[in-house]
């Protein structure tokens, strides 16, 4: 019997190193995405939206409309700083645009959703979360519901005792009732820093895409099978750093992103898969 007692435990010393390594293996880099086209918009400092005719250009509480084929702008919405104060990211859905809102940097952290119409650039409707989860950075329709990021942050903007770690993947129904809710990679989270999710969309191939506040980055993400943490399946290289993308409306593969310092979007292609 002494002479099992050392084997034993040599055995739970090898699972006990091997089971991690395993659980730690890095998401494949999928490539990089190469630039197409740019367009000047003074108010590109947060994300950027599209449908077949215009872009959109989003900063807190400006949104600027541009002609797609032109470049130059035809619209423009700006509202009550003390009331839009973050808006972060937009969709288009038919003649509307959908934006995810929060109050962020300021705490206690409270979010909504405010509509626009298209063709007028008037507010139309609001939906408010009020506080609880965190900031409302995007939100994607998909597959019959709303798919929502409510951001936590390090330091300022956050709220003790959550931190970046605990920014959610919440899934609502049309009435916006939550139906689940995920974690993020870990990995993922680690490329975030102090801050968190800046913008997300599900793709044609039924991986939901994410990008961060900083790194040139866009993450390719999927539902887990068991459990309440997000798969990290791979990772792309952008040409331009974090911030709210959008699918272009009219070309699969190609994206529209921002470059905050020169104000610009940019249309990029992703290499085929």
């Amino acid at each position: 019997m002494k002479m099992l007692v050392p084997s034993f435990f040599a055995l739970l010393l090898t699972a006990s190193v091997s089971a991690p390594a395993l659980a730690q293996e890095a998401a494949p880099m999928l490539g990089a995405a190469k630039i197409l086209r740019t367009v000047p918009a003074r108010e590109a400092t947060q994300g950027v939206a599209n449908d077949p005719r215009f872009l959109y250009a989003i900063e807190n509480s400006t949104i600027g409309k541009y002609d797609r084929r032109t470049g130059q702008r035809v619209g423009l919405w700006s509202g009550d700083r003390r009331v839009f104060i973050h808006i972060n990211s937009c969709e288009t859905r038919g003649n509307e645009l959908v934006c995810a809102m929060s109050n962020y940097p300021n705490v206690p952290m409270w979010s909504s959703v405010e509509w626009f119409d298209t063709k007028t650039m008037h507010h139309i409707r609001s939906h408010s979360f009020g506080p609880g989860r965190g900031s409302l950075t995007w939100i994607d329709w998909h597959d019959g519901s709303w798919w929502a990021c409510f951001a936590n942050y390090d330091g300022d903007g956050g709220e003790t005792p959550r931190d970046h770690r605990s920014t959610l993947l919440v899934r609502m129904d049309p009435h916006f009732v939550p139906q689940e809710q995920w974690l993020f990679p870990e990995d993922v989270l680690d490329s975030f820093g102090h801050h968190s999710a800046s913008g997300g969309h599900w793709g044609k191939d039924g991986r939901l895409y994410v990008t961060g506040h900083d790194a040139p980055s866009l993450y390719a993400l999927a539902l887990p099978d068991a459990g309440g943490r997000l798969i990290h399946v791979g990772t792309y290289d952008l040409p331009t750093h974090g911030q709210a993308f959008d699918w272009d409306a009219l070309s699969s593969h190609h994206l529209w992103t921002i470059d905050r310092q020169k104000t610009i979007l940019v249309e990029s292609s992703l290499p085929s898969q």
